[in-house]
């Protein structure tokens, strides 16, 4: 839950700079925003911890490296997409999409306990995904639909 850190102050820093320079409180900016740096920021580390990011691929899909830089790319994309207002609704549409496919990889990791920061085995399984990582990407999810589409 440490990452969510970086959606919430981002937003929180958002709503206090548009109340202050627009004299308003800007939500669909600031939420969008905050999920562009949040998804910019993880897109980003597929390139830094490519070996964990790897283990982390059910073993039925080759090429796991390809994988592991194309999914950063298209963080780092849907990131950029998020804040341009004629394609965030899509761009929110297939990052929901994104999200759920993630998730599959995200249970896969928990039950080899993947530790995706050593690229090891020694990760804490089952117990950080039901504790931080499910009640993550529903919140990921959530908060992608209400910024990027319903408030859109």
């Amino acid at each position: 839950m440490k990452l969510l850190t970086i959606l919430f102050v981002t937003f929180i820093l958002a709503l206090i700079g548009t109340k202050l320079y627009q004299g308003d409180w800007n939500f669909l900016f600031s939420g969008n925003l905050g999920m562009a740096v949040f998804i910019i920021f993880t897109g980003f580390a597929h390139f830094k911890f490519q070996k964990g990011m790897a283990m982390m691929i059910p073993d039925f899909i080759p090429a796991k490296m390809f994988w592991v830089y194309f999914t950063g790319i298209i963080e780092i994309a849907a990131g950029i997409g998020l804040m341009i207002p004629s394609i965030r609704e899509i761009t929110a549409i297939l990052l929901i999409i994104f999200l759920i496919l993630v998730f599959l990889a995200n249970i896969n990791s928990s039950q080899k306990k993947v530790n995706l920061f050593k690229g090891d085995y020694s990760g804490p399984g089952m117990s950080y995904f039901y504790k931080e990582r499910l009640p993550m990407q529903i919140i990921l999810i959530a908060w992608t639909w209400y910024f990027g589409i319903y408030l859109h």
